[in-house]
């Protein structure tokens, strides 16, 4: 199995290298790593053009759906043509040291989603604001206790088997509730939605994009359907 990553970025010049070290260094050879951008003047362009001359299978993709991250994960999902995509952010705050754990367990066949949860016994959260960390614990603490498979369903650092994300389409309209759309449709469908425990530090440098109360009705919109739909059996 070949392994792609999708990496949405917006203005990550300080960060992006180091995020890419992380990827290669846990992965030495992946197919592609798609470093996905809104427009040219963003400053993490230079910074990965450099960087191709050192990785082979960098890529920078312009996004085609319109800005955003939602877009730039539409656009890096339709590029990627990987068995297994891993979506993974820019921002230094994911556990790329999972990451081979997360693409055995889809090779093996135990799983066709692998959530790292910071929510599970092992897992780990440092920084982030209140507000955030203690809507998202609830959110995911809830619906796990309702019977859905994972502690931390608002994660959006993920690893798909690529047929899944062909057979599902993101409607989230902005922001990072795709990530729990797509583990509660995968879910509902019948998909094999597995967590291992991960560690999720807050940004060192740069400014984050997240906007909680404007992408809130969409996490309601998904959080209500993970509720209320159960597995078929595929």
């Amino acid at each position: 199995m070949t392994t792609d990553f999708v990496m949405p970025v917006y203005n990550e010049g300080r960060n992006v290298k180091a995020a890419i070290d992380g990827l290669y260094a846990a992965l030495p050879s992946p197919k592609r790593v798609l470093v996905v951008y809104d427009f040219e003047e963003d400053d993490t362009v230079p910074v990965v053009r450099e960087l191709q001359q050192r990785f082979t299978g960098l890529e920078l993709i312009r996004n085609r759906h319109g800005r955003g991250v939602v877009n730039a994960i539409r656009t890096g999902i339709e590029d990627a043509n990987g068995d297994v995509v891993i979506i993974t952010m820019a921002d230094l705050s994911d556990d790329t040291s999972i990451i081979p754990e997360m693409v055995r367990r889809i090779q093996a066949g135990e799983a066709d989603i692998v959530c790292p949860s910071r929510y599970m016994k092992g897992g780990h959260q440092f920084g982030g604001p209140f507000v955030k960390r203690t809507l998202s614990r609830l959110a995911g603490l809830s619906l796990r206790f309702a019977g859905f498979p994972v502690h931390d369903a608002t994660n959006a650092f993920r690893a798909y088997r690529r047929t899944l994300l062909q057979s599902l389409t993101i409607e989230s309209e902005g922001g990072f509730a795709y990530s729990l759309e797509l583990t509660a449709k995968a879910h509902a469908a019948g998909w094999k939605v597995v967590e291992i425990p991960s560690t999720w530090r807050d940004r060192s440098a740069g400014e984050s994009r997240f906007r909680l109360m404007k992408w809130l009705p969409q996490y309601l919109k998904w959080y209500w359907f993970a509720l209320t739909n159960r597995p078929r059996h595929k």
